[in-house]
C-alpha cells in the first residue's frame, strides 16, 4: 500500500514536524506571562525558550546518528514521546527549573525534520522527492506560524499551551506508529558521538548564559569572562575531536563546504532573525502598547497566515526558480521588516505591517533552505547535509532568545530589531552568493585533465539528481 501511496507517510511526518516546530514560536508570546507567573526576572523566564532550542541544537545531530544506526522511524517516535513527557512536565510545574526541564525534553524534538527528509528518501519515488522535501520543509513556516497563533488563542495560561502541546505530540506519535511504514534498517555499524554531544552542549551552554547574564553580572565580571574562556577550550576541544573521531556529531567539512556553507550561513541568520523579531515584536506588543498575549498572537497573526500561504506555494515556486535565490528573496524581505522595526514600533500599523512582510519573507526562506542545503550533496550524505542546516538553524535561534534578552535590557527594542535586520541582510546575500558559490569547479590535483564542465541541472531535477556530491 506504501509502495502506491508514500504521501500518506508524508503527510503524517509533515505534520509530526509542525508539532515539532510549534513548540518552539509558542513559547514566545508566553514569556512575560511567564515571568509573572513564576515571579522571575525576564532573562531568566528567556531560558524556557534557550533551554528548548539547546537541546535541540544538540539533538539533532545526535538524533539523526542514532536514525541512522538504528533506523529513523523509531528515533522519531523517541523524539515526540520525549515532546510529550516534557509537555507533561512543563504543564504540571510550579517553578522556574521544572518548566525548564520539561522545555529541555521538548526540545528533542527538533531532530524531527532531518529524520522525515531521511524517512521520506527512502519512500518516495526519486522524480517527487523534491516536492516531499518541500512539503516537509515548509512545516517551519507552517509550525512556526501556528505556535504564535496556539499562544494568544490559550492567553494568559501557561499550563493550558502545554497541556495541548502534550496532546498535539501524542496525536503525532499515534499517526507515526500507524501510518509510517518501516523503511529498510541501516546496516548496523558505527556508535554516536556522546563525547561530541557533551562538548557542543557544554560550549553552547557557557555562550548562551554568558550573553544572557552579562548586563547583570557586567561584560568585564569574572563569571562572563570564565564563562565566555570556557565556551572558547570546550569549542576547541569538540573541533580537535571531531576531525579525529570515525563518526563525528557533526561533519566540519560539511558545515563549510562550499555546495553548503551558503545554505548553513543563511539557516543560522535566518533563524536568529525570526527568533529575534518574534521576541522583540512580543515585549514591545505586552511592554508598550499593553496588549495581552492573545493580541499579541493577533498582532503576529499576519506573519503566521502568511508564513503558512507561502510555504505551502514554495513547492511550485522552486520548480521555477532556484532554492537558493528564493531564501535570498525571502531573507531580503525580513531584513525590510525588521529595518522598519527598528525605525518605528510605536503603533498597531507598524506591528502589522513589519509582521505582514516577514511573514512573507520568513515562507520563502524556510520553505526552501531544506533544499538548499540537500541540491549539492550526494543520496548519501542528505540526511547529514539535512541535519547540520537544521543545527545551525537551531543555534542561531538559540542565540537570538539569548542575545535578544540582553539588547532589550539594555540598549532598548530599536537596537534589538536592528540586530536581526543585520542578520537578515547577511542571510540574504548568503543565499544570493551560493548557487555561484557552488557551482565553481574544483581545481583539478596535479596531473589530472578535466574534460568538461557538469551540466547545469533544471530546477526540477536539483534534489533528485544531487548531481555535485560532497567528498
Amino acid at each position: 500500500m506504501y509502495k502506491k501511496s508514500p504521501w500518506t507517510a508524508v503527510g503524517v511526518l509533515a505534520f509530526a514536524v509542525a508539532v515539532g516546530t510549534l513548540q518552539m514560536t509558542a513559547v514566545v508570546p508566553m514569556l512575560p506571562v511567564l515571568q509573572r507567573q513564576l515571579q522571575v526576572p525576564l532573562t531568566s523566564a528567556s531560558w524556557t525558550l534557550t533551554a528548548a532550542l539547546l537541546s535541540g541544537a544538540v539533538a539533532i545531530p545526535l538524533l539523526s546518528r542514532l536514525g541512522d544506526l538504528y533506523g529513523r522511524r523509531p528515533v522519531s517516535l523517541a523524539a515526540l514521546g520525549l515532546l510529550v513527557a516534557g509537555a507533561l512536565l512543563s504543564a504540571a510545574a510550579t517553578a522556574l527549573p521544572l518548566v525548564v526541564a520539561g522545555r529541555v525534553l521538548q526540545g528533542m524534538a527538533a531532530p524531527l525534520l532531518p529524520l522525515a527528509m531521511g524517512i521520506a528518501r527512502q519512500l518516495v519515488p526519486r522524480d517527487r522527492l523534491p516536492t516531499a522535501i518541500g512539503v516537509l520543509s515548509a512545516m517551519m513556516g507552517v509550525g512556526s506560524g501556528a505556535g504564535m497563533i496556539l499562544a494568544g488563542l490559550v492567553g494568559g495560561s501557561y499550563r493550558a499551551l502545554f497541556w495541548i502541546l502534550a496532546v498535539l505530540g501524542a496525536a503525532g506519535l499515534v499517526l507515526v506508529a500507524v501510518l509510517v511504514p518501516e523503511p529498510a534498517r541501516p546496516a548496523p555499524g558505527g556508535r554516536p558521538d556522546l563525547a561530541g554531544a557533551a562538548l557542543v552542549t557544554g560550549w553552547l551552554v557557557c555562550l548562551l548564559l554568558a550573553i544572557s547574564k552579562g548586563p547583570a553580572w557586567g561584560w568585564a565580571s569574572t563569571p562572563t569572562l570564565g564563562l565566555l574562556a570556557a565556551c572558547a577550550v570546550l569549542f576547541t576541544a569538540w573541533v580537535l575531536t571531531a576531525r579525529r573521531a570515525a563518526s563525528p556529531l557533526i561533519e566540519i567539512p560539511m558545515l563549510l563546504h562550499r555546495g553548503t556553507v551558503g545554505a548553513t550561513v543563511a539557516s543560522l541568520l535566518i533563524g536568529f532573525a525570526l527568533f529575534g523579531t518574534i521576541t522583540t515584536l512580543s515585549a514591545v506588543a505586552q511592554g508598550t502598547l499593553g496588549a495581552t498575549v492573545l493580541q499579541v498572537g493577533l498582532y503576529l497573526l499576519p506573519t503566521a497566515l502568511l508564513m503558512l500561504a507561502v510555504s505551502l506555494l514554495a513547492g511550485c515556486l522552486m520548480r521555477r526558480f532556484p532554492a537558493s535565490s528564493l531564501v535570498g528573496t525571502g531573507s531580503s524581505l525580513v531584513a525590510v521588516a525588521t529595518l522598519w522595526l527598528s525605525v518605528s514600533h510605536h503603533g498597531p500599523a507598524d506591528l502589522y505591517g513589519a509582521a505582514t512582510l516577514l511573514g512573507v519573507g520568513i515562507g520563502l526562506a524556510y520553505a526552501a533552505l531544506g533544499t538548499m542545503a540537500v541540491e549539492h550533496v550526494e543520496p548519501a550524505k542528505t540526511a547529514a547535509a539535512g541535519g547540520v542546516n537544521a543545527l545551525v538553524r537551531v543555534i542561531g535561534s538559540s542565540l537570538a532568545g539569548a542575545v535578544t534578552a540582553a539588547v532589550l535590557s539594555g540598549a532598548g527594542a530599536g537596537w534589538s530589531f536592528a540586530a536581526c535586520a543585520v542578520a537578515a541582510l547577511v542571510s540574504a546575500v548568503s543565499g544570493y552568493a551560493h548557487r555561484a558559490l557552488a557551482r565553481v569547479p574544483r581545481p583539478a590535483a596535479p596531473g589530472r585533465v578535466v574534460l568538461r564542465a557538469e551540466p547545469r541541472p533544471r530546477p526540477a531535477d536539483r534534489v533528485a539528481d544531487h548531481h555535485r556530491p560532497v567528498r
